[in-house]
């Protein structure tokens, strides 16, 4: 189930938004989530960095790393900077 949050927004702006969600073939409610959405997006640092590190993980397995070949290059990356 979805929340609800009402908000204030000038009335040209509101009318304008309308017709550029008409446009796209979105409600307006659609539009408003998805730029909502990106905007969070964009902003999440910990989200961000969770897919880093998955990317980072996919790229490793395409190249046939495992997990152990990955503790041990940081076991020696730890052991060379001591």
């Amino acid at each position: 189930m979805s929340d609800q949050l009402l908000i204030r927004i000038d009335p040209d702006l509101k009318a304008r938004l309308e017709r550029l969600s008409r446009a796209e073939g979105k409600t307006t409610s659609h539009m408003v989530r998805e730029l909502i959405k990106d905007y969070v997006r964009d902003r999440d640092v910990a989200g961000y960095i969770d897919g880093l590190w998955e990317r980072i993980g996919r790229k490793l397995g395409e190249r046939g790393a495992k997990p152990a070949d990955v503790a041990k290059a940081v076991e020696d990356v730890r052991k060379a900077s001591r």
